[in-house]
């Protein structure tokens, strides 16, 4: 899914949490839209050690090539995984809900992460892609593994 895609429903979807609990305070609403939107730096990170280009429009261009290959390869029936991101898995979702008990402030960003994730599996459906995902931090690791 586009960033400003996450932006405009991640300010929707805090905007919904406001209206039916008022009482929540303005930081962890920022936390539930920061991280519903941030969770995908992981992205920008790929597309700058691939690409070794600092520059934010490099890599929505890195990414918009990438779709263009992801299209392709399945036109011709092949589903190959994609980069991995790392913040999109498991275990990193698993770290920051165990976070909550240290303090109160991850649960807010373990809820932006939450919606961030299931509008991507949501698009990803959507766009015959679930399969490009890598879910799991352990599966990824095996695999690699495997490659060597």
């Amino acid at each position: 899914m586009l960033p400003k895609w996450h932006v405009l429903l991640g300010i929707i979807f805090t905007a919904i949490i406001w209206i039916f609990s008022p009482q929540i305070s303005a930081i962890y609403l920022i936390l539930i839209f920061a991280s519903s939107v941030l969770m995908d730096f992981d992205h920008y990170a790929i597309s700058v050690l691939k690409t070794g280009k600092i520059s934010l429009f490099n890599s929505f261009d890195y990414h918009k090539k990438q779709g263009e290959i992801e299209d392709k390869e399945i036109k011709k029936g092949l589903k190959k995984k994609g980069d991995f991101h790392i913040f999109h898995t498991v275990e990193f979702h698993l770290l920051v809900g165990m976070l909550i008990l240290l303090w109160a402030g991850f649960f807010y960003i373990f809820i932006g992460m939450i919606f961030h994730s299931m509008l991507d599996l949501i698009s990803l459906i959507h766009a015959g892609k679930v399969h490009r995902r890598e879910y799991s931090l352990i599966s990824w690791m095996i695999n690699q593994k495997k490659k060597l």
